[in-house]
């Protein structure tokens, strides 16, 4: 099952993370790395980490080390899984005005793109 958390734009990322794992904590029961950008790093959001989903987890922070291009590990997934949602026109730009209509928006585009990779 995948996460999806829609905020307003002023919103907290971290604040948000902390309720995306809150809410899916029995679901991530094997759960043992989180990887991060730079946005997340931090004693505060790593504690609030270990204490929604306990001390075996630990938070990973991926750090860029200079200004040019460089493949780092794990941040391809997600930076591809963007990529996807963005070919859609309706998640290109913010068009919807809820949160709740943008959500089903990339549940749809999600659902889209995992039924034809299965029927390929």
């Amino acid at each position: 099952m995948v996460g999806v958390l829609v905020t307003e734009a002023n919103a907290s990322e971290r604040l948000g993370a902390v309720v995306v794992l809150h809410e899916a904590h029995e679901r991530l029961s094997r759960l043992e790395v989180i990887y991060v950008d730079q946005g997340y790093s931090g004693p505060n959001f790593a504690g609030a980490v270990r204490q929604v989903c306990g001390d075996a987890v630990r938070v990973e922070v991926i750090k860029r080390s200079d200004k040019s291009f460089e493949v780092l590990p794990k941040r391809w997934i997600v930076e591809r899984t963007f990529g996807w949602l963005n070919r859609y026109r309706r998640l290109s730009k913010d068009y919807e005005v809820y949160t709740d209509s943008s959500e089903a928006m990339i549940y749809g585009a999600l659902i889209r793109l995992m039924l034809r990779r299965k029927a390929a």
